[in-house]
């Protein structure tokens, strides 16, 4: 298990004296009370526990109610997917070294899933830890693990590929770097702490070492929790509220949307309770977005920029109304806005569960900011989900202009692990 890091911290009371607060008996603590205690939001197994401290000594602080959430890590999905949006995010790519086949990438995978079911409990990483979150709880903290398409080659598993993993067909307004694409695993590390979602990150890294060394590796962010008076829906770096049309696990439909269903056959058996995530890092042009004025912004996406409501009318929840007319004769939400081209009404139902963060990677050399999103999409069958709604959008979408493809890549999340398992156990040691 994990090796034991400055236990306890001494922290100077009112009176000068020193009071000294276990910062492990806290912890230990805050599992107890996700066990049993107030569960905030859980969702198919990926409960997240509000942590309450059982001791009544002064000597004992509870942590805050952002740092005490945790996420189960065991559960029939992986966490990290009908997870709440964390505040930081960071997305890393790996390929398997030369020479490193089946049986290294399972020791990577054992390596992984107890590095993330200990650090998801607020507890130091295993082996020599970095202390870089000494003083936080879990903070929400997710790790989420998928399979790139090249992974079955160098592991002998071809046989055991989905088709689902077939490669992405070419868009028009694809630019993608390939050096930051694809990969043969690929990570997912979200938490409402930057200092916890970097800890997990170096965690990862290291552990990687002599079996995997980084592809690629991008860093997001969203809104903090607790920034809002109320739960709100994210807003993206154009300003415009983003995901209201996204499932819900209140739909009789989500799972069979988002979710590989228990009964899967064939290739797809290891994959029973996991989902694709489709990747990619679209830069938004937001020199020549924030040039057009409000009203112009409102025809390119079809909703409303103060609250996301749509042209139509309503609140943010209500449905399109893709047949209403203006004074003009003209469709209130324009045929080529970018909420109707992309409406699951307007692409046979496909949809897909929009998880993204932000991200700034600085001021390019022409003046003009490196910054737009991590587009993470959740599906049961990306060919069914991702692709036709963009190609739809692909074919005459009004906010193409304003944004560009850069990155891309595919993954296959299998369901989350057993108690005693690892991530990917039914399909490395099948």
């Amino acid at each position: 298990m994990s090796t034991p890091v400055n236990t306890s911290d001494d922290t100077p009371g009112n009176d000068g004296t020193t009071v000294e607060m276990s910062r492990r008996r806290v912890l230990g603590t805050l599992g107890a009370a996700g066990a049993g205690g107030l569960v905030v939001g859980a969702v198919s197994g990926a409960g997240i526990a509000s942590a309450v401290s059982g001791e009544s000594a002064p000597s004992a602080p509870a942590l805050t109610t952002v740092g005490s959430t945790e996420v189960m890590f065991h559960g029939k999905h992986q966490a990290g997917i009908t997870t709440p949006l964390q505040s930081r995010g960071h997305l890393i790519a790996f390929d398997l070294v030369p020479g490193a086949g089946r049986k290294e990438a399972a020791a990577l995978l054992r390596r992984w899933s107890t590095t993330a079911g200990t650090l998801m409990e607020g507890k130091p990483a295993n082996g020599a830890d970095t202390d870089i979150s000494l003083d936080a709880g879990p903070s929400s903290l997710t790790l989420t693990f998928g399979f790139g398409r090249t992974f079955f080659d160098r592991t002998g598993l071809t046989a055991r590929r989905p088709a689902q993993l077939d490669p992405l067909p070419a868009f028009s307004s694809d630019v993608l770097d390939p050096k930051r694409s694809e990969g043969d695993l690929w990570v997912q590390i979200g938490a409402d702490d930057a200092l916890v979602a970097f800890h997990a990150l170096r965690a990862v890294q290291k552990d990687a070492a002599g079996a995997a060394r980084v592809r690629w590796q991008m860093n997001g962010f969203n809104r903090s929790a607790g920034a809002t008076a109320k739960p709100m829906t994210a807003r993206n770096l154009m300003g415009q509220v983003d995901g209201t049309n996204n499932p819900v696990p209140a739909q009789s439909s989500f799972d069979q949307r988002i979710f590989v269903p228990d009964g899967a056959s064939g290739a797809q058996a290891w994959m029973a309770g996991g989902s694709y995530a489709v990747v990619r890092r679209i830069r938004m042009l937001l020199d020549d977005w924030e040039g057009l004025s409000r009203p112009e912004q409102e025809q390119v996406i079809g909703r409303r920029k103060s609250d996301g409501a749509p042209l139509s009318g309503g609140s943010e929840t209500t449905p399109l109304d893709l047949n209403k007319l203006g004074a003009d004769g003209k469709t209130v939400i324009p045929n080529n806005a970018h909420s109707r081209i992309s409406a699951p009404a307007q692409n046979g139902g496909a949809a897909m569960l929009r998880r993204p963060f932000s991200y700034h990677d600085g001021i390019g050399a022409d003046g003009t900011p490196d910054a737009g999103l991590l587009f993470i999409a959740w599906q049961a069958d990306p060919l069914r989900g991702f692709v036709p709604v963009q190609r739809k959008l692909d074919r005459g979408d009004a906010l193409s202009a304003f944004i560009r493809h850069e990155t891309s890549g595919l993954f296959a999340a299998p369901g989350g692990p057993a108690t005693g398992e690892y991530v990917g156990q039914r399909l490395l040691e099948a």
